[in-house]
């Protein structure tokens, strides 16, 4: 055994946690070349889990476990490595490992692997496919990138309408080439057109003479095969769908959608919109120094233009700040303030927006909220900063001036949160990726120019 190892309760304690502690002991196995510690090392996690220590590790480190690891690659993996990795991954398994790991892979998750890979790499993967799976894949293809055609699995168990239960249990039985998951048995006419669907459960309940259709659930929603992604992720989340059938455009089965798929393209959307609100783009942690930079850069430039925005304004008010230089000390707090105000509401409208919560039947009245919102919190800061103004120095009108721009501020804050994000979406802009830029440069140039007019007129 090697010298650095977990012990039973390391294992036991971090069997759902890749740690230091794990890295250590897995590298140690690659250096010492010991295969069988690195397999029981693994053989605790995951393959999301095994995938995510393929980020702790450098590339050469990592060529060095794919070598060591060899024909037991797990094809699993490779569905939830990071598709900054794969590439790179793909490079340093043999045809013969390749084939071995995507065998078992349902028709999904290998269009997913395909889709993140230069040509030849796609083709290494066709390649490895029988016939049915490469057909399968091939045709997946041909349907656009974030449409339900490329997320649903061909593995799907149908049944015709004249069966009874025990028929279709039998053909369950006897069937070898079933999905590793499935919850539904999809019940369909002559024109392979969905009628029903009887969930498991009811099917393993029901006596064997019982016709499917006697149990068969008809109100079941069907997927368009060129929906987008997006709407199927919104449909099972709004509707606890489990499963869907996915029909084409003359209505005959060709596919399943399943919860995982589905949940997994929510949380792709809520990670995207997260970062394109910080103007990060799809980084990621592995991204060289070269792509992140080029990533941040043009939102960094974007924010450096409206900063030369406001400090126009306050150039235009620089004889009123030499002659009350209290001013250039608050006027941060003012425009700082409006920021953070209009950022938390449109974070709040972003995310509404992407789960269709904000329609047009309830724009106004959440356009009033974020206005009386923003009065509120103004009025109550405006309250706290004019007295922080009066106390430091001592001038009752300077705390007057402080605490009407920080509620005007505010106000412009909650309203622009709103408006900004819905403008944009009603132009075709996606609102999580240049909203923030908008929001920000309002509030400031809002926030210097009302604390420094009113400092101009009611002060000099």
């Amino acid at each position: 055994m090697s010298d650095v190892a977990l012990t039973e309760n390391e294992q036991s304690e971090h069997a759902y946690e890749i740690d230091a502690a794990l890295v250590e002991a897995v590298l140690h196995s690659v250096k010492t070349a010991d295969r069988d510690h690195l397999v029981e090392l693994l053989e605790p996690f995951h393959a999301a889990d095994i995938a995510d220590l393929f980020e702790q590790i450098n590339v050469k480190e990592r060529r060095a476990f794919i070598a060591l690891w060899g024909k037991g690659f797990d094809g699993e993996v490779l569905a939830e490595i990071d598709e900054g990795l794969l590439e790179g991954v793909f490079e340093e398994l043999s045809d013969e490992v390749v084939s071995e790991a995507i065998k078992d892979l349902d028709t999904d998750d290998v269009v997913d692997l395909i889709e993140d890979l230069e040509e030849p790499q796609q083709e290494r993967i066709l390649d490895a496919l029988d016939m049915s799976d490469r057909v399968a894949v091939e045709q997946a293809l041909l349907y656009p990138e974030d449409s339900a055609g490329r997320l649903m699995q061909r593995e799907l168990v149908m049944a015709p309408t004249h069966w009874n239960v025990g028929q279709t249990i039998d053909y369950l039985r006897k069937e070898g080439d079933l999905p590793d998951q499935f919850y539904d048995v999809v019940m369909v006419d002559p024109r392979l057109t969905p009628v029903g669907k009887v969930p498991l459960f009811s099917l393993l309940s029901s006596p064997r003479k019982t016709m499917m259709t006697d149990i068969m659930d008809e109100e079941f929603r069907t997927i368009p095969v060129l929906q987008s992604q997006e709407d199927v992720a919104y449909a099972f989340n709004q509707y606890n769908m489990i499963s869907a059938p996915v029909v084409d455009a003359d209505n005959r089965l060709v596919g399943v959608i399943t919860m995982d798929d589905a949940m997994e393209v929510l949380d792709d959307n809520a990670e995207e919109d997260i970062k394109r609100l910080a103007g990060v783009g799809d980084e990621s942690l592995i991204d060289s120094i070269l792509s992140t930079t080029g990533r941040r850069f043009p939102w960094l430039a974007v924010n450096l233009v409206t900063s030369i925005l406001a400090s126009v304004v306050i150039a235009q008010f620089a004889t009123t700040i030499e002659a009350i230089v209290a001013l250039a000390v608050l006027m941060p707090i003012v425009a700082s303030m409006g920021g953070n105000g209009g950022t938390q509401t449109l974070t709040v409208i972003v995310r509404a927006m992407a789960t269709k919560d904000l329609t047009r039947a309830n724009a106004i009245r959440i356009i009033r909220r974020e206005f009386f919102v923003g009065l509120f919190n103004g009025i109550i800061f405006a309250l706290i900063i004019g007295l922080v103004g009066y106390y430091w120095y001592g001038s009752p009108m300077l705390g007057v001036v402080l605490g009407v721009a920080m509620v005007g501020n505010m106000v412009v804050a909650g309203l622009a949160g709103v408006l900004i994000p819905m403008g944009l979406d009603k132009v075709g802009i996606d609102p999580a990726l240049a909203s923030g830029a908008f929001v920000t440069t309002v509030t400031d140039i809002v926030g210097f120019f009302a604390f420094l007019g009113f400092a101009a007129m009611l002060l000099l």
